[in-house]
């Protein structure tokens, strides 16, 4: 059977299956006492934190400039503290961009898009900011080396604090020149998830084509209805994509929604 004719249940329970337990300080599952979780429409595993951390810089390793890198840009990048809580807080998401910060398991819940389909956005029914340590937030005013100071405004995109992530990114002409594509990247991220979604499409448009940038064009194009262009995009992303990626799955399920509504 091939990929695209696996049911989309199949391939939301294909990237789930990846979970495994959490071992490394910081990336174990949090304990939210008596704090509320998030409503779930379904039952479903919580996310594992250190899965979540290792598919939240899987951007860097996609965006990083220089063939010689070798992923230099995602060892520097240190967990934030709370980053455990942080995702355990996290609503069920359905459109989630391929950017630091993001990972795949953060679409947990099929119904929006059994109810929805492709033009279910699906926005967070909360809009207060996420209630973080304040080790967190002081954690994201100390980091200046790059690529974690991109990082540390999409932790704040994560807590749902938009307008303090947007003046934590810096101006593109500050930026080095071997980051200032994932720089974009998330500049585009943080108008889709903060409700700007024709202007992170048109941003995303403009940038040289990347894995990220493909997926993100296509993951747009599909959720505001323009389903040809979401599987052009998508096509070259998932192609590019290893199996053993979440975000290879995550796409694949995005290109059979779009192949389903087009």
């Amino acid at each position: 059977m091939s990929d695209s004719s696996r049911s989309v249940s199949d391939l939301f329970a294909g990237y789930l299956r990846r979970q495994i337990a959490a071992q490394a300080e910081g990336l174990g599952f949090a304990e939210l006492g008596e704090e509320v979780v998030p409503h779930e429409a379904v039952p479903v595993q919580p996310v594992d934190p250190r899965v979540a951390w290792t598919d939240a810089l899987a951007a860097v390793d996609w965006m990083e400039a220089g063939e010689s890198s070798n992923g230099a840009g995602r060892s520097t990048c240190e967990v934030p503290p709370d980053w455990a809580k942080l995702v355990a807080l996290q609503e069920p998401a359905v459109a989630v961009a391929f950017c630091l910060g993001n990972y795949p398991q953060m679409v947990r819940d099929l119904h929006p898009f059994l109810a929805g389909g492709e033009r279910a956005i699906h926005r967070p029914t909360r809009t207060n900011p996420i209630s973080v340590a304040a080790s967190l937030l002081e954690w994201t005013k100390t980091q200046s080396t790059y690529p974690a100071a991109l990082l540390a405004a999409a932790v704040l995109r994560l807590t749902r604090r938009f307008a303090e992530a947007g003046a934590l990114l810096p101006k593109n002409s500050e930026v080095p020149s071997a980051w200032r594509s994932l720089h974009a990247n998330e500049e585009a991220a943080l108008a889709w998830h903060s409700g700007k979604e024709e202007e992170a499409l048109r941003m995303w448009q403009a940038l040289p084509a990347s894995v990220p940038v493909l997926f993100n064009r296509g993951m747009a194009s599909l959720f505001l209805g323009r389903c040809v262009e979401a599987r052009t995009s998508l096509q070259e992303a998932v192609a590019q994509l290893p199996e053993t990626s979440a975000w290879h799955h995550l796409g694949q399920l995005y290109l059979t929604l779009s192949e389903a509504s087009s």
